[in-house]
């Protein structure tokens, strides 16, 4: 029987609370399916900076390599010392590294059963506006002169049709609307997101015509996401429109506690969540874990659908989340974390969590 290497990337702030529950549910959920994992834990942010010098060691990318995937904690990105020789380092090198191009965030309701949100932004993850991941050596932005700063955008066919094989693959296999939205600002950037629709609307047509496909322009995209949200299944779009939508869905959902992401690309795979560090409560005992155990089990989703791997990877991954699902349903405060208006701390969901999947095992 294999046994899966994931590593441990705690990151700063929350970081290593979110991390650590995230690990704890995936270690009591392989137990119960039988899944063997061994955990590697590898430096990363301020405490790899304290020890190493860097904040993005050569020792993690290595290790990270070795690895089955992933999981990653938040990092507080444009605020490490300037002496760090990966300055600005953030998230953004790993996924150009090891070329994580698609960041796939659902927004689904836990909170309300009276709301069906149920979609997923497929979001572009290694190029366009973001200045440390679209060039291959240096930073794309610059000052013109003393009051003027210029920004490259960079977005390449191969990029665009192989994010939209994503966005059509994810659509079809979730088997309910089968609509990718294709959400552009064509009439402005008519280059860059013209050549987007084009790549999108030959992938379409090459072979996945079964699902159905719309354009919309972001702007009222973003509008009928809080007037209409149900109507969506998969939305695809670009890096930067993608960044702002998904985090715009986690809030229809219950926020940035709730909304898991997933960093993949065809050899490697990293969990991410969506929030940031959030300092104010770093070391409190209160945050809330739930995004970074649900990006964990879309991990383990991961290795199931694209390493064809056992079935006990899929089943584990399951357990976690139906465990997630029934336990934010709850009218128990003692099963959620302040944000979600409960009064359990980190570790005390965390165990709550953890008896339900044994419970259900």
């Amino acid at each position: 029987m294999k046994k899966y290497r994931l590593a441990l990337l705690k990151g700063d702030g929350i970081g290593p609370e979110v991390v650590s529950s995230a690990a704890h549910v995936l270690d009591v959920a392989s137990q119960s399916t039988g899944l063997q994992i061994e955990f590697v834990e590898l430096l990363v942010g301020m405490e790899a900076y304290r020890t190493t010098g860097r904040t993005l060691p050569p020792e993690t990318m290595k290790g990270i390599s070795e690895c089955d995937g992933w999981i990653l904690g938040p990092l507080q990105t444009g605020s490490y010392p300037k002496d760090d020789k990966d300055y600005p380092m953030s998230s953004g090198k790993i996924r150009k590294q090891y070329d994580l191009f698609a960041n796939i965030r659902p927004a689904k309701s836990y909170l309300n059963t009276l709301n069906h949100i149920d979609l997923v932004v497929v979001r572009e993850n290694t190029e366009d506006f973001f200045p440390n991941i679209n060039l291959h050596k240096g930073y794309g932005e610059f000052w013109v002169d003393k009051d003027t700063v210029m920004s490259l955008r960079v977005i390449r066919r191969s990029s665009c049709k192989r994010i939209a094989k994503t966005a059509f693959e994810i659509a079809r296999s979730r088997n309910q609307k089968k609509l990718v939205t294709a959400v552009h600002k064509s009439n402005v950037l008519m280059e860059g997101d013209g050549l987007f629709l084009d790549e999108v609307e030959h992938v379409h047509e090459e072979g996945y015509q079964d699902v159905k496909l719309e354009q919309k322009l972001v702007d009222s995209t973003s509008m009928e996401l809080v007037t209409n949200p149900e109507r969506f299944d998969v939305i695809l779009t670009t890096n930067l429109f993608g960044d702002i939508l998904s985090d715009e869905a986690a809030g229809l959902v219950g926020g940035l506690g709730l909304a898991p992401s997933l960093n993949s690309g065809e050899s490697y795979a990293m969990a991410q969540a969506v929030h940031g560090t959030a300092p104010d409560i770093a070391g409190k005992n209160v945050a809330n874990p739930v995004s970074e155990i649900l990006s964990s089990a879309m991990l383990l989703d991961w290795l199931f659908s694209r390493k064809g791997e056992e079935r006990k990877v899929f089943e584990t991954a399951r357990r976690i989340e139906n465990a997630v699902r029934e336990q934010l349903l709850s009218q128990n405060p003692k099963d959620k974390t302040i944000d979600l208006n409960g009064s359990a701390s980190t570790q005390e969901f965390t165990s709550s969590l953890c008896m339900r999947i044994l419970a259900n095992s």
